[in-house]
């Protein structure tokens, strides 16, 4: 995780004193892990005066984690602020309805046709399958996979299709006030029921994942190692998630 190593102590600090001075370094101190969730999700300067409106969410997530932290849940800071950072973003991506109309249909459409040559054939299907399926181009499949990207899709979101309830795993099992036992069964379920679903995928689309969930890289980095374009990473890791979630459904 991208933050200062004394970003704890300052926290230990903040929670002794509750010093305003303290809070203000401790949020200018942990600001690199805004620009760093915003990468994760695959979102950079490129993108223009929309990139500093996320920045100024992600900022206001960081300083929600800093008045809320609390060791005694057994996280630490870094883990938690990272959660609220993210969580901030996506909710201010949903409220704003960054897609338009036509983008959100055909993100629905694609989303669809892979679950139904899911249940066709019980295994991924290719770009050229989907697009046959849907009666358009390639190019309309990746241009759609795009528009997905990973701020509207991730591993931590539900794994069932028709399921439209909003929020991420994280905040659907969490409970502020004490451990429930039967969340930690399902969640261990689910684990279990993902790593059986990823062996169904391609290797390529397991090394993705792995290098974005498991080793933190961003989509740029993960365009280095794998060789190939920040889009294509983009495209590739929505590929994944929609195949993920119908391999989950027939383990």
């Amino acid at each position: 995780m991208v933050m200062q190593a004394d970003a704890s102590l300052l926290m230990e600090q903040f929670l002794a004193t509750r010093s305003p001075d303290v809070r203000e370094q401790l949020v200018l101190q942990s600001i690199p892990l805004v620009h760093y969730m915003l990468g994760r999700l695959g979102i950079g300067q490129e993108i223009g005066s929309e990139y500093e409106d996320l920045v100024h969410q992600g900022l206001l997530g960081l300083i929600d984690a800093v008045d809320r932290f609390d060791p005694k849940h057994g996280t630490r800071f870094s883990t938690y602020a990272a959660v609220r950072v993210r969580g901030k973003v996506l909710d201010y991506l949903r409220q704003s309805d960054f897609m338009s109309r036509s983008c959100r249909k055909r993100v629905r459409a694609i989303e669809k046709a892979v679950a139904d040559l899911w249940m066709a054939h019980r295994r991924e299907p290719t770009e050229e399958e989907i697009a046959a399926h849907l009666g358009v181009s390639q190019d309309d499949v990746s241009r759609g996979l795009i528009d997905a990207g990973v701020v509207m899709l991730s591993l931590d979101a539900s794994v069932e299709y028709e399921q439209e309830e909003d929020g991420s795993l994280h905040e659907r099992l969490v409970d502020d006030k004490q451990v429930n036992p039967s969340a930690i069964f399902e969640d261990e379920d689910l684990k279990q029921q993902i790593i059986a679903g990823l062996r169904k995928l391609s290797q390529r689309e397991q090394l993705l994942l792995s290098l974005y969930y498991y080793e933190g890289l961003t989509f740029k980095e993960i365009g280095k190692v794998m060789e190939i374009t920040e889009s294509r990473v983009c495209q590739l890791h929505t590929r994944a998630i929609y195949n993920l979630k119908q391999a989950v459904k027939y383990e």
